[in-house]
């Protein structure tokens, strides 16, 4: 198979790929191996010896890798065995590893360019392997709601190639043929993914590849038209590349090509753990059920740049329900279809005596026409400052629908039955863990709370029943006022409040 770098234009990204397998060079090279995918960050020249067989400079480049974590080598005998073993005993195939390749480019590029500023998305696809890395990406962009167009020249009549195309065209996803192609491809698109020529490349690009790679070399310099640049994303290397030798002067020039870029992602997750060990591979924590894993340096950002523009439906002042906690189970209820991540998260903000606010994530338990309920330890900070002010607000931010619910009122405790009852609904683990917990309160160490932990399970090892802690419990918020936001563009968002009068 063959090993990858993707680069982008001004975030670049970079990162091996469709397997294992290495730059083809007789160095040691550095690399942390989950293949399909793993993005390294961008290299610049003259680090880009990376690619021939001058030592020295390699090393520098392992040098600077090192300081961003763990690296694992592996030299392309060791590579080669992998792709062996993947094709082999493994029994993985050129489709599946393809898709697994193709997914991780559109899922890394999601992580930098949203869709609401990076729609246009124009994949230019070569002949091989490398082009079916950019048709799968075309079709997974389509589903994570880029808008992708696709430049295939040199079709081959394959039947892997061919379905791919297949699947783009059954999405209406248009194919560009060279000649529709806009002069300037800035213009007409925001990302460009350069998936024609690969590692396994060699010689020089024929037509229309080579006229292709101008188009990408000679992008006029949008910054100096105060107009936003388009992201040159390329498989493997950039296309024009010498594969050994690097740029050898006619190739694509991302302006940002350095290890010590931005962004560094680590994709795909499937390499066994037989080969993980036998290769001595240093493999990080996916997040959740994510595709890729940041690593290296945290990226330099400008925190003013740093904004969204929300893209929504409109929320209209008739479509709102009468009752606004309806209105709110119709948004909640659309935050867990939409799957976000514990969307019962709620900021809670209390002021005790003192006046001053202070604030701090809880977990909703339940809702109904009397408010919302949470649970927690009645000696912490927040019940304190209840017990002196009774009235708090709580925070619902849903961020992959743009909405925020904000809701003050009331707060009093709920009955010591309905405390029992949700108490024993909670895994055991739970219930121990809220006897030991002595929130807002100093603890000589974790060590403590483990030993604690660990005697109390041992305690109640037999099943019976855990007893609920006197100092935890449950609290009310009987809402007094709603306000309902809906994220818009240009800052020109929808915002609704409603107050309840109590009787």
């Amino acid at each position: 198979m063959i090993c990858s770098l993707l680069t982008q234009t001004p975030l670049s990204l970079a990162y091996f790929g469709d397997s294992p397998s290495i730059y083809k060079t007789p160095n040691h090279l550095p690399i942390s191996l989950a293949s399909p995918r793993v993005f390294l960050g961008p290299i610049l020249s003259p680090a880009i010896r990376a690619f021939c067989s001058k030592s020295g400079e390699v090393g520098g480049m392992a040098s600077s890798l090192r300081n961003q974590g763990s690296m694992s080598y592996l030299t392309q005998r060791e590579a080669a065995e992998i792709d062996e073993t993947l094709m082999g005993p493994l029994g993985f195939s050129v489709d599946q590893l393809m898709e697994l390749a193709g997914l991780s480019i559109p899922t890394s590029i999601a992580e930098v360019n949203k869709p609401s500023e990076y729609n246009r998305v124009l994949a230019i696809c070569g002949p091989g392997n490398n082009g079916g890395d950019g048709l799968v990406a075309a079709r997974h962009l389509y589903h994570f709601g880029y808008k992708p167009f696709v430049c295939y020249p040199k079709r081959t009549p394959k039947p892997l190639s061919s379905g791919l195309v297949t699947q783009l065209e059954s999405l209406s996803v248009p194919f560009l043929s060279v000649d529709e192609l806009p002069v300037d491809l800035s213009k007409d698109f925001d990302i460009l993914v350069d998936a024609m020529f690969g590692l396994s490349f060699h010689g020089s690009p024929r037509p229309p590849f080579d006229n292709l790679i101008q188009k990408l070399v000679h992008l006029p310099n949008c910054g100096q038209m105060q107009q936003k640049s388009p992201v040159i994303v390329s498989v493997d290397i950039p296309s024009g590349w010498h594969v050994e030798e690097g740029d050898g002067g006619e190739g694509i020039k991302p302006e940002m090509l350095k290890f010590s870029g931005p962004h560094h992602f680590l994709g795909g997750r499937f390499v066994p753990p037989t080969i993980a060990e036998k290769y001595k591979l240093h493999l990080p924590q996916y997040p959740g059920t994510s595709m890729c894993v940041r690593i290296g340096k945290p990226p330099q950002i400008d925190i003013s740049a740093l904004r969204e523009n929300y893209i929504s439906p409109e929320f209209l002042e008739e479509q709102v329900e009468a009752d606004p906690m309806n209105q709110f189970r119709k948004w909640f209820d659309d935050a867990v279809a939409a799957g976000l991540k514990e969307p019962n998260a709620m900021a809670l903000s209390t002021i005790g005596k003192d006046g001053k606010p202070s604030s701090r994530m809880v977990l909703l338990k339940g809702v109904d026409k009397d408010g919302f309920v949470w649970y927690t330890n009645y000696e912490s900070r927040k019940a304190r400052e209840l017990s002196e002010n009774p009235h708090a607000s709580l925070l619902f931010y849903w961020d992959g629908l743009n909405r925020q619910v904000r809701v003050e009122g009331f707060v009093q405790k709920v009955s010591d039955q309905e405390s029992e009852q949700y108490f024993h609904s909670r895994p055991r683990g739970s219930q121990i863990g809220a006897i030991v917990s002595k929130q807002s309160t100093i603890v000589p160490g974790r060590h403590v709370l483990h030993q604690q932990y660990k005697e109390l399970e041992e305690k109640y090892a037999d099943g019976s029943s855990i007893p609920k802690p006197k100092h935890w419990g449950g609290y009310r918020l009987q809402p007094e006022r709603f306000e309902f936001w809906q994220g818009q563009q240009s800052r020109l968002h929808d915002t609704l409040s409603t107050s309840i009068v109590l009787l």
